[in-house]
C-alpha cells in the first residue's frame, strides 16, 4: 500500500494498524462537507494565482463528479485511504490527474479536518434551532387550550400550590429557550475558519484566509494557527450544550411518565409512543419518555469523552483528536431523533384536565393563600404560617380541605378571619391572585404565551 508519506518509511502498514487507526468507517459522513471546503480552497488559490483556472475548473469538475458518486451510492470507500479526505483526494486525482495533486496546496489534513468538523457542527446546530422552534410552537399551542385548566404544583413532589397547566408547559418552553440561546452561542463560536492553519505553523504560499472565510460562510478566522487546528472547545461546548437540552428534554419526559400512570392519570401519551407487554396484555408502556431519559447518559458520557480527550493534549495537533468523532455524531444523531419524536408526542398529548384539578384539591394545596390573606389582614407571615399549619393539623384530622371548614372553626385560629377568605381557599381565586410577571394567573399566562409567539 502506498500512502501520502510512505517514502518516509521502509515497510509497510500492517493489516492491524489500518484498521486500527482508520477513521473512514465514521468520519466518511462529513464527505459533502469536505468538498464544500476544497472548492473553497482551491477558489482561493486560483484567485491568488497559485494555481492555474485551469486546474481549477478541473477540481470543480472533478469535485462534483465525486459528490455526485457519492449521492448516488457509487463512490466506493477504502480503508486503505484511511479517511475521508484521502479517500476523496485520491479519487480526484484518479478522474483529473495532476490537477488533483494540486488541491492539497497550503493546507494540511489537520486544518481540513478541523474546517470540515466546524462546517459540519454548524449545518447541525441549525438544524436543531428548526426543531426547537418546532417543540416550543407545539408546547404553546396545548399550554394555550388549557390557561384555565387546574393541576396541583409539587415541591419534593408533594401538593405545593395549584398553578396552571399552561403555566407549567411554558416552564419547559423557557428550558429550551434558554437552550436555543446556548446552540446559537455555540454556534458563534464554532463559525470561525482554521484553515490556513495548515499543519499547525501557517503556509509559506500567500493564502487569502478573509476569502475562504467569506467563500464558506465563516465569521472570521482563527488567529493562532496552533489553536487552529488543535481545539476542539467547540465539540465540546456543543456536547455540553446537548446534554443541558437533553437533561430539560428528560425532565420534562420524567413529569410525562408519572403523570401517565394510573395514580396521576393527568394525561394519556400517544398509542404510537407507547408498547404492551410480553406478558401482561392491559400495559401501556411510555417507551419513548423512558427512552429520551435514558439516552441522556449516552450524551452525558461523550461529554465526559471529550473533555478526557482534550485534557492531557499538548499544542497542537494529535492522533488523539480522531475520536472526537464518533461521540459528537452520536451526540447530534440522538438529539435529531429525541427533538423530533418529542415535538410529535407533545402535538398528540391528551390532557385529563378534570383529573388534574381533583388532584389539586388533595394535600392543602391553598394553605399559603390562607397566610396570605391574614398577613394582608395585619398578621406577621411567620406569625400567620403558625396559624394555618394548626388550622391544616385540623383539618388533616377532620379528613377535609381547608375550604371545607367552616367560618367559625376556622376563626378558632385567628379572629382576623372573615367571610371573605373562602374567596382565597378555592383554586381560582389561588390562581387569580398570583398575576404578576411570572405568576401563574391566567392573565399572566395569557402574556407570557403572546411573549412566547413573539420569540418564536
Amino acid at each position: 500500500m502506498v500512502k501520502k508519506w510512505s517514502e518516509r518509511f521502509d515497510e509497510p502498514t500492517s493489516e492491524i494498524v489500518k484498521r486500527y487507526s482508520a477513521s473512514v468507517g465514521f468520519d466518511y459522513r462529513l464527505a459533502m462537507v469536505d468538498i464544500q471546503g476544497s472548492m473553497a480552497h482551491a477558489q482561493m488559490l486560483s484567485k491568488q494565482k497559485i494555481i492555474s483556472k485551469k486546474d481549477l475548473s478541473n477540481i470543480a469538475k472533478g469535485l462534483k463528479q465525486i459528490q455526485k458518486e457519492i449521492d448516488r451510492g457509487q463512490f466506493k470507500w477504502s480503508i486503505d485511504d484511511e479517511d475521508v479526505h484521502l479517500n476523496i483526494e485520491k479519487r480526484l486525482i484518479k478522474l483529473i490527474g495532476e490537477a488533483g495533486k494540486k488541491l492539497h496546496t497550503g493546507r494540511s489534513r489537520n486544518d481540513q479536518v478541523a474546517t470540515d468538523m466546524r462546517l459540519w457542527l454548524r449545518g447541525m446546530i441549525d438544524q436543531h434551532l428548526t426543531q426547537l422552534q418546532k417543540l416550543q410552537k407545539n408546547i404553546v399551542q396545548l399550554a394555550e387550550q388549557h390557561v384555565d385548566t387546574i393541576m396541583p404544583g409539587f415541591t419534593h413532589l408533594q401538593v405545593a400550590q395549584p398553578v396552571s397547566f399552561a403555566h407549567h408547559l411554558m416552564a419547559y418552553f423557557e428550558m429550551l429557550q434558554r437552550d436555543k440561546s446556548r446552540l446559537l452561542d455555540c454556534r458563534k463560536r464554532t463559525n470561525q475558519l482554521p484553515l490556513g492553519a495548515a499543519a499547525l505553523a501557517g503556509t509559506s504560499y500567500p493564502i487569502d484566509r478573509k476569502y475562504v472565510a467569506k467563500l464558506l460562510k465563516f465569521d472570521g478566522v482563527m488567529e493562532n494557527s496552533m489553536d487552529a487546528v488543535s481545539d476542539r472547545d467547540f465539540l465540546i461546548e456543543y456536547n455540553a450544550s446537548a446534554a443541558m437540552l437533553m437533561t430539560h428534554l428528560s425532565r420534562f419526559s420524567e413529569e410525562l411518565i408519572l403523570w401517565s400512570t394510573d395514580f396521576f392519570d393527568f394525561v394519556e401519551i400517544s398509542d404510537g409512543f407507547c408498547t404492551g407487554s410480553s406478558i401482561m396484555p392491559q400495559k401501556k408502556n411510555p417507551d419513548i419518555p423512558e427512552l429520551v431519559r435514558g439516552k441522556v447518559g449516552r450524551v452525558n458520557g461523550h461529554l465526559v469523552a471529550l473533555l478526557t480527550l482534550m485534557k492531557a493534549q499538548p499544542l497542537s495537533y494529535n492522533k488523539d483528536n480522531q475520536e472526537d468523532k464518533e461521540p459528537i455524531f452520536d451526540v447530534a444523531d440522538t438529539l435529531l431523533d429525541t427533538l423530533d419524536i418529542f415535538a410529535e408526542m407533545i402535538a398528540k398529548l391528551t390532557v385529563k384536565s378534570e383529573n388534574m384539578e381533583l388532584a389539586a384539591l388533595k394535600g392543602y394545596a391553598t394553605a399559603t393563600d390562607l397566610a396570605d390573606y391574614l398577613v394582608k389582614k395585619g398578621l406577621p407571615f411567620r406569625d400567620a404560617h403558625g396559624v394555618v399549619a394548626k388550622a391544616v393539623k385540623f383539618a388533616i384530622k377532620k379528613s377535609v380541605d381547608l375550604s371545607d371548614l367552616t367560618l367559625i372553626e376556622l376563626q378558632k385560629f385567628s379572629k382576623l378571619i372573615e367571610h371573605d377568605v373562602f374567596q382565597s381557599l378555592t383554586l381560582q381565586g389561588s390562581l387569580n391572585s398570583r398575576k404578576h410577571l411570572g405568576g401563574t394567573s391566567p392573565t399572566a399566562v395569557k402574556k407570557a404565551i403572546q411573549k412566547a409567539k413573539l420569540k418564536l
